[in-house]
């Protein structure tokens, strides 16, 4: 079942095996969306903010990020060790996590424990203190997390070939800016940050597991009523973020970055697709076949024929308004001339050469496992229900899903394989020289 959501739908839908999702939009133009999941005896909520990255002015790079640590460290209420303990003495667990087009809040609990979630989590992102002592603190937990990353020659590759695809774009930039960013952040700022995107409008509420939706929707009516929020009485949900694919510039060719490394990291790829292009079950085939697992083609060639590497697979990303494929891999450095002419082959073989029926059933195979195993998790439920009303516009069942993957054919590979390898092409290498 696939339904689309409108800006101030209230609405209830009996999803698979047994399951009920339902959506109110509350007074102030706060959003939930649940999925009561029966027989579940644990819940996990996320408060969503549709702020990423992307969306930070230039005296605020590395902000989202930085508010994602610092709602953890107090609110007029409690302390860092009062909302820890709050987690640790119901034997749950909570984190966040920021991305380039928004940041979550979440909590797995019991679901006894529910009200106690939605209390203290609607506290940090309605009352944050944001102290000035904290924040420096914070401001040297961030810089070794950027430190660790940039150790990191994986990520770093990642980092570097998301900047040399989306060539300038704030897609491009690091969700947890630079060193220098963090360095250079004022408390100002990043308060100005935090009180023009955390407000009612922009705030969606998703909850998977062992719930009563009514029941919730008075909790967190409950808990805004007691913050500092003015709450309107016909608030306006905000636009959802909607935007047509963008022309970003792509660097092509290959960059290095010089590392003191034993191993090689190349990533090899271009332009991909939207989160919301209806080609995306073809994608998701094509990387099922290409570089989806130790039958893949990539694995094959790269590994098992010419034991070239020992870890290589593709991907994707995928944003509102634009995306990015890749083909990575990890070999010794004098391998990686040899490991980008294979990768290219295999992705231009797929241009030419349909791929095999017996290909195609294993990558449905795989995609259909993976969909449904992965939604075996309240927390990979409470995320879809965020994508839904965030990024899609829309929300679509496991059923179709699967649909939609046992529709792809061998044709539709080969003409994803031709969009894709047709489109500007970036090389990024992270080598001793």
């Amino acid at each position: 079942m696939r339904v689309t959501i409108e800006p101030h739908t209230h609405g209830t839908l009996n999803a698979d095996e047994g399951s009920t999702v339902r959506r109110t939009v509350l007074p102030s133009g706060v959003r939930i969306l649940t999925e009561e999941m029966p027989g579940q005896r644990s819940v996990t909520v996320g408060f969503w903010i549709a702020v990423g990255s992307r969306d930070e002015a230039a005296h605020q790079h590395g902000s989202t990020h930085f508010l994602e640590h610092l709602l953890f460290k107090g609110t007029s209420a409690r302390s860092a060790l009062d909302i820890a303990a709050a987690f640790d003495g119901v034997g749950g667990d909570s984190n966040a996590m920021t991305g380039k087009e928004s940041t979550c809040y979440y909590a797995r609990v019991l679901d006894a424990d529910l009200p106690l979630a939605v209390e203290v989590l609607t506290d940090m992102i309605t009352s944050a203190s944001l102290d000035p002592q904290e924040m420096e603190t914070e401001r040297g937990v961030i810089l070794e997390e950027l430190a660790m990353d940039l150790d990191d020659p994986v990520d770093l590759a990642y980092e570097r070939f998301a900047a040399q695809v989306l060539d300038g774009h704030p897609l491009g930039r690091p969700i947890g800016g630079t060193p220098e960013d963090i360095r250079a952040a004022a408390r100002d700022d990043v308060h100005a940050h935090y009180t023009r995107w955390y407000r009612p409008e922009e705030l969606v509420i998703t909850a998977a597991g062992g719930l009563d939706h009514d029941m919730l929707c008075d909790l967190v009516q409950q808990s805004l009523e007691r913050s500092p929020w003015h709450l309107a009485t016909a608030g306006e949900p905000a636009r959802r973020r909607v935007g047509e694919e963008q022309e970003i510039p792509v660097r092509q060719g290959r960059e290095t970055v010089v590392k003191p490394v034993e191993q090689a990291q190349i990533i090899l790829g271009g332009r991909g697709l939207s989160a919301s292009d209806p080609d995306r079950f073809s994608l998701s085939v094509l990387h099922a076949v290409l570089g989806g697992g130790m039958s893949s083609r990539l694995f094959q060639q790269v590994r098992e024929r010419r034991g070239l590497a020992y870890s290589t697979y593709s991907f994707s990303g995928a944003y509102t308004d634009a995306g990015y494929f890749g083909l990575y891999a990890g070999c010794l450095p004098e391998k990686v001339d040899a490991v980008v002419e294979v990768m290219t082959a295999e992705l231009e073989r797929l241009t030419t050469e349909p791929i095999t029926q017996e290909e195609l059933i294993r990558a449905k195979g795989q995609l259909r496992g993976g969909t449904v195993l992965g939604m075996e998790e309240t927390s990979s439920r409470m995320s879809r229900l965020g994508s839904a009303e965030l990024v899609r516009g829309e929300f679509v069942d496991v059923s179709e899903v699967l649909e939609a993957i046992d529709a792809v054919t061998a044709d539709d590979v080969t003409a994803m394989a031709q969009r894709l390898a047709g489109s500007p092409r970036a090389v990024t290498v992270v080598a001793p020289s």
